[in-house]
């Protein structure tokens, strides 16, 4: 399951993986998504709190992420990170060589900090 709000005029997604993820979850957020971005022409900032990040149900749900991110990957400037797992800090390093979009990764509690650095970008 995604949970997701919006900050600042729905500049900027908040996502919160809260249970494994399935496909269907992604054809959702991208109904979400996608008429901000048409309005918009883009979307400034994503953040991903994955605090509760459990994976995926399945190969589908798993492919259905890589699709939902290649769709959306080049309407978004920014993407912030929440995590205190070691081995998602390295995903916005990893991340970096397949969007065009800058990543960085925060501390799970510095919510904060990772929607100032996605408002003001420089």
């Amino acid at each position: 399951m995604i949970e997701h709000c919006w900050h600042h005029h729905h500049d900027i997604l908040e996502i919160r993986p809260v249970a494994e993820l399935k496909p269907a979850e992604f054809r959702a957020l991208a109904a979400q998504v996608d008429p901000v971005i048409c309005q918009h022409g883009y979307l400034q900032g994503l953040l991903i709190d994955a605090r509760h990040f459990r994976g995926w149900q399945n190969f589908a749900a798993l492919v259905s992420h890589c699709v939902f991110t290649r769709n959306q990957h080049r309407h978004v400037h920014r993407i912030a990170v929440l995590s205190d797992n070691a081995l998602l800090g390295f995903m916005p390093q990893l991340l970096n060589h397949f969007v065009g979009a800058e990543v960085r990764p925060f501390p799970a509690d510095d919510t904060e900090s990772a929607l100032e650095w996605l408002l003001y970008p420089g």
